[in-house]
């Protein structure tokens, strides 16, 4: 028989595919960006199988076990696998680099694949993760995009992107806009740990000769929460200063929110959490405006008395380098007017 051979962490680019063959449950929680969902036991063939170990021995759970994961496998050769070609060279892992990944890999190694399993499994990716979260934000140089609410740099940052500079899109990562109305309609935050793998992965791929562009955040980001190490990098990093004139910054925020001006009530939902802040009286007002329809009078109101002090503030104490550069001027929210913004700070990067 061919032994299956282990591979670690450095190798993971030498296989065509990654394939978690963790449960669902396990997978959606967490796993290695790119990888691929072959389950070799569901989420109740899990804990059933689970529970009979417990309950009655390990011989009886490894038997029910072993069936229901040739019974999984058998799928997936039939499906997925059926058209691989014989060079193919995938890598399985499951939680400990065990008997789930190594019952697959051992038969696509059978067969003639390239498999290989990744020692240690998740639980040795997950801990490699960790540790270098905390090391590899010190390898880069970020520039951080700084602006007030409205000013446009998650769009600064995609013109950013695609005039090629390098980007590392937080809030895309975390699927939330970063306040209290941030959560992203029709979409929810992932796992922390999930958050986590996405950023690890990105760090991974940038180019540490060359800077990193990013948005400035607090230490959350809706419920998740950025990586200490990077925070400080970030706030050790230079600062690319933005300005958009008001009246254009509240046409982009009612473009950027226009689930909430298409349904009030959720907006009045997202106020009524500023109470504590701002007494009874003012959230009725924002309300009103809200059931009037009064979107410009609105967004205004909460520039001037929420967003824009809150910010000011933050920004000066965690962004020093803020106010040690010329600001760049957004002359209009457009496409162009951010790729030509873009082009103006990498001239002078």
């Amino acid at each position: 028989m061919k032994p299956v051979p282990l591979a670690n962490l450095a190798q993971l680019a030498e296989f065509d595919e990654i394939i978690d063959v963790r449960s669902p449950g396990e997978y959606t929680d967490d796993h290695i960006p790119g990888a691929l969902n072959f389950p070799v036991m569901d989420d109740a063939e899990r804990a059933r199988v689970g529970t009979i170990y417990k309950q009655v021995s390990a011989f009886d759970a490894k038997k029910i076990g072993a069936a229901l994961v040739s019974r999984n496998i058998a799928r997936h050769l039939e499906d997925y696998f059926a058209d691989k070609p014989r060079g193919w060279k995938p890598l399985i892992y499951c939680w400990r680099g065990g008997g789930r990944s190594g019952s697959l890999a051992h038969v696509l190694k059978q067969i003639g694949f390239g498999a290989a399993q990744l020692d240690g499994g998740y639980k040795t990716y997950r801990r490699a993760v960790v540790a270098e979260l905390d090391s590899l934000p010190g390898r880069f140089d970020f520039r951080v995009v700084c602006g007030p609410t409205g000013s446009g740099k998650s769009r600064l940052l995609q013109a950013l992107l695609a005039s090629g500079a390098q980007v590392l899109d937080l809030e895309g990562l975390a699927a939330h806009r970063g306040s209290v109305l941030g959560n992203l309609p029709d979409a929810s935050q992932p796992p922390q740990k999930m958050f986590d793998s996405q950023l690890w992965w990105a760090l991974q791929h940038f180019n540490p000769g060359r800077p990193v562009y990013v948005e400035a955040e607090s230490k959350k980001i809706g419920l998740l929460r950025v990586p200490d190490a990077l925070l400080a990098r970030m706030r050790e990093g230079g600062c690319v200063r933005v300005e958009v004139a008001t009246p254009l910054r509240v046409a982009l925020l009612k473009e950027e929110y226009a689930h909430f001006l298409a349904n009030p009530a959720a907006l009045k939902e997202k106020l009524d959490c500023l109470l504590g802040l701002y007494g009874q009286e003012i959230i009725a007002r924002w309300n009103a405006l809200a059931e009037q329809g009064a979107w410009d009078e609105l967004v205004l109101a909460l520039l001037e008395r929420h967003y824009d002090p809150a910010y000011g503030k933050s920004t000066l104490k965690n962004y020093p380098h803020y106010t040690d550069t010329a600001p760049i001027v957004v002359e209009n929210i457009s496409p162009t007017g951010f790729l030509s913004a873009a082009q103006r700070i990498l001239e002078q990067a």
